[in-house]
């Protein structure tokens, strides 16, 4: 896999967002970024605050699911948008740094609210030739 990317996926009434990269902790990043997407182009959020970001679990695919709720807590309890994300994963714990913004909502225009991950289509699963894919539906 030669470059990181994130996708949305169509899913009735809700949709998919997808990671793929080298590597797993990237893989998780790419899908956080797409989860901002749904919302707002990534590349307008300016980063002006951090926000660490901890989950344990030892299912990936729990991870996952841990992770994107994380954030999407983050963003509506902050009033944040994200648009860069470091990620490490250690054997049951990710560890992360959020970095964003306040919402603009002129400047952002944000398109929907995401109101969390579902456990529909959540899979963690290494990518043909190599590398790493990780799915999961949200609740739009």
């Amino acid at each position: 896999m030669a470059q990181p990317c994130w996708q949305h996926l169509e899913h009735g009434a809700d949709i998919g967002v997808r990671g793929c990269a080298d590597s797993l902790p990237e893989a998780f990043a790419q899908a956080a970024l797409a989860l901002t997407a749904l919302i707002t182009e990534p590349a307008a959020i300016v980063e002006r605050e951090a926000v660490r970001i901890d989950c344990r679990e030892a299912d990936p695919e729990l991870l996952l699911y841990d992770w994107l709720n994380a954030l999407v807590y983050a963003m509506a309890t902050r009033g944040l948008l994200f648009g860069r994300f470091q990620v490490s994963i250690e054997a049951d714990h990710l560890q992360a740094t959020a970095y964003g913004e306040a919402v603009d909502r002129q400047r952002h225009r944000p398109a929907v609210e995401v109101k969390g991950a579902t456990m529909t289509g959540l899979q963690v699963r290494p990518a043909t030739p190599g590398g790493w894919i990780v799915e999961c539906i949200v609740d739009v």
